[in-house]
């Protein structure tokens, strides 16, 4: 049996007195996807890369990134035991709808645990028990990779998902948007004023800066195909779910597209996926 503190970690922190502009930095630069928030040195909440990407999406006031406090975003943090059951974790998570939970030791945070963890014990122990068609969402999101980024975004908070694939007009696939993908453009036209929209070749205008759902600002102005991945990670429906896992790991991805025998797209498999089945492996 595994508990919580064999595969926990220690969290990076961030202090709850910083701005949008620290935490997407911190983000990037660390390669996390969620910090842990201190305030006078003890833990208090969390802000997940999810909560984050979600705000900036819907935010739609002109502020800069270093203008909003962290405390419009963090959340209070849910926590285990160290010797709580990796499938018990497992549950919680989905139960809470949430990504990470911080472990205790003798009540004192000692570390956190993520899916990212709980998929690495599952392609260790879990080789050749299940199929990624088991546990694969039939559905997933589209759009045009012509259509404006406000749509697109849209689309991700309507639907509530993370990533969104896109294709040509004459159907094919052609790459895969995230939150992350948006980051980096948030960083950039975040820290601006004001926007240049060049988007009619022969007017250039300048406009406040607005959120991601506006159809004016770069919300609008920004094209879909110009900031998406053009590498569409898949697996095939029959493929052992704990090699998927492993996939996820090395490419440091979330989640991959599923092919049929004739290599058609049919669905999404995610970390939160595999999370599902070790929950059901109890």
């Amino acid at each position: 049996m595994k508990y919580a503190k064999d595969y926990m970690h220690s969290p990076r922190t961030i202090k709850y007195e910083s701005n949008l502009d620290d935490v997407l930095k911190k983000i990037i630069d660390e390669k996390k996807s969620r910090l842990l928030v201190t305030q006078n040195d003890k833990i208090t909440g969390l802000v997940s890369e999810k909560d984050l990407g979600l705000f900036l999406l819907t935010d739609n006031s002109e502020r800069k990134l270093n203008d909003i406090p962290l405390s419009e975003i963090y959340k209070k943090i849910i926590s285990v035991n160290e010797k709580t059951e990796l499938t018990e974790c497992a549950e919680l998570m989905l139960r809470q709808g949430i990504g990470s939970l911080v472990v205790t030791t003798n009540n004192e945070v000692s570390g956190i645990i993520t899916k990212t963890d709980l998929v690495r014990f599952f392609t260790k122990i879990h080789a050749n028990q299940k199929t990624v068609g088991e546990y694969m969402s039939p559905y997933y999101a589209w759009q045009y990779s012509d259509t404006p980024l406000y749509k697109v975004v849209l689309k991700m908070i309507d639907d509530k998902i993370s990533r969104v694939i896109i294709r040509d007009h004459n159907e094919t696939p052609v790459g895969i948007v995230t939150f992350r993908d948006l980051f980096n453009l948030v960083l950039k036209l975040g820290q601006q004023d004001d926007v240049l929209d060049n988007s009619d070749p022969l007017i250039s205008v300048i406009f406040p800066r607005k959120g991601f759902v506006s159809d004016s600002g770069f919300g609008g102005s920004t094209k879909i195909d110009e900031i998406m991945s053009k590498d569409i990670v898949s697996v095939i429906y029959d493929d052992d779910l704990a090699k998927t896992g492993q996939i996820f790991l090395d490419k440091n991805i979330n989640g991959a597209g599923v092919l049929s025998g004739h290599n058609n797209i049919i669905g999404i498999i995610s970390k939160t996926d595999i999370v599902k089945a070790l929950a059901f492996l109890k």
